[in-house]
């Protein structure tokens, strides 16, 4: 695990309304859900957004490292 997905996790309820902007299809369930666990939220993409799990990941990785 990364020092950014560190960060995420222990920031969570701080990240969350990160999350939400960059993502608004995310349910206030998916969040809640995830608590900030970078599967939980790739899994939340496919499903909402229709992304296969390689392009979920990219777009996670993506935001993370924006992120770091």
């Amino acid at each position: 695990m990364g020092q950014t997905q560190d960060y995420v996790l222990e920031q969570w309820h701080e990240v969350e309304g990160i999350v939400r902007q960059q993502w608004g299809k995310l349910t206030h369930e998916d969040l809640a859900q995830m608590h900030g666990r970078q599967e939980e939220l790739v899994s939340a993409l496919q499903k909402r957004y229709g992304y296969d799990k390689a392009r979920a990941e990219q777009e996670v990785d993506n935001w993370l490292r924006s992120h770091a």
